[in-house]
């Protein structure tokens, strides 16, 4: 019989789950120690956030199969030494999404009537009601950022108290927010213009790191409260502070923050603020739910059944080798398709040209929804799941094919369509090596390896504009690693794709979109 290891408390109804087929040692007391000596007599391991699963312990599981995690995050995991050692990672993703959306509620409630004071200053026997009047949820104008699964519950809770509800989320169609009952904004100055109160929930990535700081603070309305039941660093700490203490902001709720345990965090002792120590799924529900869902995956997982939430999901056994060589690349397409659109399209089409047609092509298509979803969504996105990404947002995904091919003996376009416009990307494997090449960005054809910084830009093609591109970055001590220009036509519009050694600081790329005919700017981190 199997054997299970149950290293953290979870609901007895999960472990009675494991026990209908296998062994199950619930031993939350084990030591590190004893779980390194041990660890190799087990075929899956159930973990929460207090036990760190590192190459140590993997290296030690030498029968481990699967490893659980009862919650959404796995940082506690080393999911790289566990891929490599073929053990599949497990989370529970939606365990916590009501728990999540009910304690964002419940700090816009103390917010608005500044509870947690009021209480205190009764406990200090005074009966000060003048000192607390608060401030109505009616009428009010709650401002989402983020209208994934938690934000959507939000919304739906907000407009139950009478409130009118924007939300900014530049991957959710209009129709998908209409029927939440949500105005969905272009931009987000226009939530941070309108806003009584504003909640954040959106996932930590580079492009949302401080996506809250100075300059958004200045484009609130005067008396704004603020929640982040998300991610610590999406706000700017120090500028929160700062905005706070002007009055800028009247008062704001968090339950993360950047760095925790944050109980030196200087916002904590701020008369302004409202804090919880990442209390978002800390529900006995919640805790309940993650244990069953981790518990079912488990057993499904040692019993060679379907399981949807893998983290390290592998490529399928039975992909065709010449596909299976492609997927790394159209993972980066996606994720390449993401930054050039910079919002919602309604669909994806993804065209497969030259001898790849002839296979069966399905597995590129989810790893190119893959790429596409891995920076927007706050949950890991695998094989499985990626699909279900796209049915819920009501993006159309469609593949065509043709085995005649002018350039390339095999090429992967895929294009973002949205209102008769698109923007598309192609690749390719080249030589022995199967070396992977971007082909095709927007209209024009380049030829440019992928690597972790890049950056394209899209002006008019007169002499000159690649010295003052580059002059620009020289200047801010950026090394170009590689260029390449594509254009249609003498005189009309050009694309130069770059890859760096370092980031382009926003600044700098902001210099260059001010610079005489670029039209536009991205810059990239691909991993």
């Amino acid at each position: 019989m199997m054997r299970v290891l149950v290293k953290e408390k979870i609901a007895e109804a999960g472990i009675d789950v494991l026990r209908q087929d296998f062994e199950v040692d619930f031993l939350p007391e084990m030591s590190r120690e004893e779980m390194l000596k041990e660890i190799g007599g087990y075929d899956g391991l159930i973990v929460r956030s207090g036990t760190d699963v590192n190459a140590e312990v993997i290296q030690a599981a030498t029968n481990m199969r699967v490893i659980g995690r009862a919650g959404v995050g796995v940082d506690n995991i080393d999911v790289e030494a566990a891929s490599k050692r073929g053990i599949m990672v497990i989370n529970a993703p939606q365990s916590n999404i009501i728990s999540a959306a009910e304690q964002t509620m419940a700090l816009l409630m103390a917010l608005c009537r500044d509870l947690p004071d009021a209480v205190n200053s009764l406990r200090d026997k005074k009966w000060d009601r003048k000192r607390f009047e608060g401030v109505e949820l009616y009428h009010k104008v709650m401002g989402i950022i983020g209208l994934g699964r938690i934000g959507s519950l939000v919304a739906q809770r907000c407009a139950a108290f009478g409130m009118h509800v924007v939300a900014y989320d530049p991957y959710i169609s209009d129709e998908r927010a209409k029927k939440q009952g949500v105005e969905l904004l272009s931009n987000l100055d226009d939530v941070l213009n309108r806003a009584d109160f504003i909640s954040v929930h959106l996932p930590k990535t580079n492009e949302t790191y401080h996506l809250l700081s100075d300059e958004e603070f200045a484009r609130m309305k005067d008396g704004v409260r603020l929640l982040n039941v998300a991610r610590g660093g999406v706000i700017d700490e120090e500028a929160l502070a700062r905005a706070l203490d002007s009055g800028k902001v009247a008062g704001a709720a968090l339950d993360v923050f950047e760095n925790e345990p944050a109980v030196d965090n200087p916002l904590i002792g701020h008369s302004g603020v409202i804090a919880t120590p990442h209390l978002g799924a800390s529900t006995q529900e919640a805790q309940d739910r993650a244990g069953v869902m981790i518990a079912e995956q488990v057993r499904a997982a040692l019993n060679g059944e379907f399981v949807a939430n893998v983290v390290n999901l592998p490529v399928p056994a039975e992909v065709d080798e010449d596909v299976k060589a492609f997927m790394p690349l159209a993972e980066k397409l996606g994720l390449l398709l993401t930054h050039l659109v910079e919002g919602h399209v309604d669909e994806i089409e993804v065209e497969y040209l030259g001898g790849l047609a002839s296979y069966e092509t399905g597995v590129l298509t989810v790893a190119v929804l893959k790429g596409f979803f891995e920076k927007i969504v706050s949950e890991p996105v695998n094989y499985i799941n990626a699909s279900i990404f796209a049915k819920e947002r009501g993006l159309t995904v469609r593949e065509t094919k043709s085995e005649s091919t002018r350039d390339y003996v095999n090429l992967i376009m895929t294009r973002g369509k949205r209102d008769g416009d698109q923007v598309a990307v192609g690749g390719t494997l080249v030589g022995l090596t199967n070396s992977e090449r971007f082909v095709h960005v927007y209209e024009y054809d380049i030829d440019l390896g992928p690597s972790q910084y890049m950056a394209f830009f899209r002006y008019a093609d007169i002499p000159g504009m690649i010295g003052k591109i580059g002059t620009i970055l020289g200047d801010n001590d950026i090394n170009i690693a590689h260029m390449q220009v594509g254009r249609r036509k003498i005189g009309g519009e050009a694309v130069m794709g770059l890859n760096v050694d370092t980031p382009i600081p926003e600044a700098v790329m902001d210099a260059i979109r001010r610079t005489p005919k670029v039209k536009d700017s991205k810059f990239i981190t691909l991993w």
